[in-house]
């Protein structure tokens, strides 16, 4: 069990301690992790708990891992039936030098001139990371990389990517180009499960094109851990990068990272701190769906408060035995204005582990709080002038 106080941004809401561990908070430090990379997300897939993070909202360029927005567009078109697998797209000259054999870039040695199926393009861009291989797709989709990278932004805002942009498909050097660990994260989220038939082609372990055999790149899928996804990247001004996802014991992990500096650097530190978040952590359900966890003030209402309720289950990973390091807060813009229905969302749950938010859940109202009376009001006003409110920052 955990001890797990919940305090709030209003004074008046009601707080919460659940029975305490027997174990010290002191006692149950569990093993610390470090790593050399510079920036460092890792999230539990089904709560979508942050176990491990560093410099998270750091922007650094993606290198081959702008591939995976890439794919995101094209599985998309291919949902949609823009495009199908058999679709073919011709070799341009600038498909073939800025990204095929002349490029002494990673390629999958498409042909001059020749046409390509998309099902093709797709496991050289993802298996070998091949640059022609997202030029074909983007100049056949688009008719330039620079048309297609603003459909990838403007997909990216939809997706919440906020603070990424891309400039070319590539992920090639190119000014103003930029990811983040938690963009990455939020992108494969959503990339394995929205296309999961298609999403299983970055677990395949090679891939061949005019007769030329290449490994995938991921060094993660060799490693034993589970690993299904996703891609890698190297720039001179980052350093090496991973974007990861594994799947043991009906865990699912995801790792984004940067700024390693070398490829044996990457593959070591990756394999673990996914290892690590294997085994030091467990899933525990603080609260039941429709639990009420606080309540929340409402101004002008027949109903002075409502309670905060758990709309569904609240389930976090949690470091093994972390006892009294976990804690709780709600958050609300306070108090609520009248009327309030029965379902609203009124909150915010953060858990907090060592004082740092580990996951965050919206609150529902318990009840309802219908538009009070003048006199409900004018006692709302005064209550207002006479003490104030707290308010959530």
């Amino acid at each position: 069990m955990f001890r797990i106080a919940i305090i709030t941004a209003l004074a008046a809401a009601t707080v919460l301690v659940f029975p305490a561990s027997s174990t010290t908070a002191q006692e149950a430090l569990p093993p610390a992790v470090e790593t050399t990379a510079v920036e460092v997300l890792l999230v539990d897939g089904e709560t979508g708990t942050i176990l491990y993070q560093k410099n998270p909202a750091e922007p650094f360029p993606p290198a081959s891992l702008a591939k995976i927005m890439t794919m995101e567009i094209v599985f998309a078109a291919l949902r949609a039936g823009e495009i199908s697998l058999e679709t073919t797209f011709p070799v341009s000259e600038h498909a073939w030098r800025t990204g095929g054999a002349p490029s002494g870039t990673s390629t999958m040695f498409a042909a001059l001139n020749s046409q390509v199926p998309v099902a093709d393009l797709i496991r050289g861009t993802i298996v070998q990371a091949a640059n022609d291989a997202a030029i074909i797709l983007a100049e056949g989709m688009e008719g330039s990389e620079a048309a297609f990278a603003a459909r990838m932004n403007e997909r990216a805002a939809e997706l919440g990517l906020n603070n990424s942009r891309f400039v070319n498909p590539t992920g090639l050097p190119a000014e103003g180009q930029q990811v983040t660990v938690t963009d990455l994260v939020k992108l494969a989220r959503h990339l394995r499960a929205s296309y999961p038939e298609l999403y299983t082609i970055y677990a395949e372990p090679s891939f061949e094109w005019n007769k030329i055999f290449q490994r995938n790149r991921n060094p993660l899928l060799s490693a034993g851990i589970g690993a299904d996804g996703l891609g890698t990247g190297y720039t001179d001004a980052s350093g090496y990068a991973l974007l990861g996802v594994t799947e043991q014991d009906g865990r699912v992990t995801f790792l984004a990272m940067s700024g390693l500096e070398s490829e044996r650097e990457r593959a070591a530190e990756a394999t673990k701190l996914l290892r690590w978040a294997h085994d030091s952590f467990e899933q525990v359900q603080l609260f039941d769906a429709g639990a009420m966890i606080g309540s929340a003030s409402v101004f002008g209402g027949t109903a002075g408060w409502v309670p905060a309720v758990a709309e569904t289950p609240v389930t976090v990973l949690l470091p093994v035995e972390a006892g009294e390091r976990v804690r709780a807060r709600i958050r609300y813009e306070g108090p609520l204005i009248a009327p309030v229905a029965k379902g609203d969302p009124v909150a915010a749950l953060d858990v907090l582990v060592d004082g740092e938010p580990v996951l965050s859940q919206q609150l529902v109202a318990g009840n309802d709080s219908s538009a009070g009376s003048f006199t409900d009001r004018a006692l709302g006003a005064a209550k207002e002038l006479a003490f104030g409110w707290v308010r959530a920052f």
